[in-house]
């Protein structure tokens, strides 16, 4: 499982040094899209279960099906 840092702990940290190599800006760089992934896959975690709700709510299989196999999916690539 991979660690999350608070990405306001990491600039306060990268702020304290007033000259920032190329390498940590790099690091800022690859820190700020693994933080925005991150989110986005929350984000599609939670839009699904509500679909895969709905679809148990009105009783439509096929719909339910669609929805967990998408989760499933997203989960795999999270691993």
């Amino acid at each position: 499982m991979e660690n999350y840092y608070s990405y306001a702990d990491f600039m306060k940290a990268m702020a304290q040094t007033k000259k920032i190599s190329e390498a940590e800006k790099l690091l800022n760089e690859i820190y700020l899209d693994l933080f925005l992934k991150h989110v986005h896959r929350s984000q599609q975690e939670e839009q699904l279960m509500k679909l895969i709700d709905e679809a148990l709510d009105t009783n439509d299989r096929n719909a339910f099906n669609r929805y967990s196999q998408q989760l499933q999916a997203l989960k795999c690539e999270e691993s």
